[in-house]
């Protein structure tokens, strides 16, 4: 009896681990942005170069697993709604959102970096007379609400002594933002390299970088995968990690800078607003995978700022959130482990 009892747990086991392996038919990535074209084309991060270059198709090819890739309009609030769908299994989006659809219950997981330190720009009329942060105060000002350009934006006007109340911050996507700005229907506008377009066309000017400002309001994008997908195919969450640290490696290279801007001048800006978006940072910092210290740091004051601006009701739990089980395993095989800089809370290297 004990015999046939083992036998059949031991069965039960090794088909529960089966199943655990498996690779699914189809793996699901939402990505928080349009992107342009037909195919889309889209750049900023790790996880578009490998989309680009069509990276996980060639990796799960000779498992006929096809690699969905959905574009959201909406942003990160739209991908939250396909991820409380189930309508996706991974997802790449900015905080802000992430820490709403966590707040809300929405199990997942953070599995590597893949955007951080990304840049925000001011951006008013040619002929304005606001020159800084500090003169927006009962100004008519846009940012795209509920994704990671509304918090970074929240942050810098908090710093300079200037709350939400304080200014009349109208909720408007970028390219709609860009033509109120252009009609005068604003004061100004929070805005990704987007901004640079209306400025190299003579219809705005650049007065605020967060870059040349402070690391605190770089705006911090992440992959994460459903915990749901990741209980079923942890295999699969393995693999998709390893393929985006392999091209956050192929692009770290600053002997590639140049073939980098060119790809991604094919997709929403031009080569040049890239290349400026970049000055003065190492690829290796804007291309790091890692889940530091700097990057959970981030996390946690935007889940404090979210709570305290109500645009969540309970404030969630962040460090249990960053699971770096699939990233070590790939950065040990790949033997990148020590290759990216890692940040402390502060914004300063370890180590320096």
């Amino acid at each position: 009896m004990k015999k046939k009892l083992f036998v059949l747990l031991t069965g039960a086991l090794l088909l529960l681990f089966a199943q655990a392996q498996t690779t699914p038919q189809v793996i699901r990535i939402g990505v928080a942005t349009p992107g342009v074209g037909s195919p889309v084309r889209t750049g900023g991060s790790s996880t578009s170069v490998a989309y680009s270059e069509k990276a996980f198709e060639e990796e799960f090819k000779k498992d006929n697993t096809k690699i969905e890739w959905i574009f959201f309009k909406g942003a990160g609030p739209a991908v939250n709604e396909a991820l409380v769908n189930k309508q996706i299994d991974f997802a790449w989006q900015g905080d802000l959102p992430s820490i709403v659809h966590r707040s809300n219950q929405v199990k997942t997981k953070i599995i590597l970096g893949s955007g951080v330190r990304g840049g925000l720009y001011l951006g008013v009329s040619p002929d304005s007379t606001i020159k800084g942060i500090e003169d927006l105060r009962g100004k008519r000002v846009a940012v795209f609400k509920g994704t990671n350009l509304h918090l970074a934006a929240v942050r810098a006007l908090a710093d300079k002594g200037i709350s939400e109340r304080d200014v009349k911050l109208v909720n408007l996507d970028p390219a709609t933002a860009a033509a109120a700005l252009v009609a005068h229907d604003l004061d100004a506008v929070f805005d990704y390299v987007g901004v640079f377009q209306l400025r190299d066309k003579g219809l705005a000017k650049i007065i605020w970088s967060a870059h040349e400002d402070s690391f605190k309001y770089t705006r911090q994008a992440a992959l994460l995968v459903t915990d749901e997908f990741a209980q079923k195919y942890p295999n699969t969450v393995e693999r998709v990690v390893k393929v985006v640290v392999k091209y956050a490696y192929k692009y770290s290279n600053e002997a590639r800078r140049a073939e980098l801007f060119e790809t991604w001048g094919k997709a929403e800006y031009p080569e040049g607003i890239w290349r400026e978006d970049f000055v003065g940072q190492p690829l290796k910092v804007r291309f790091s995978p890692l889940l530091d210290p700097f990057l959970v740091a981030r996390y946690e004051d935007s889940a404090n700022e979210a709570y305290n601006l109500k645009l969540i009701r309970s404030k969630p739990e962040i460090a249990s959130w960053f699971d770096r089980r699939y990233l070590n395993a790939a950065l040990k095989e790949l033997k990148l482990e020590g290759f990216w800089p890692e940040y402390a809370a502060n914004g300063k290297q370890v180590g320096r």
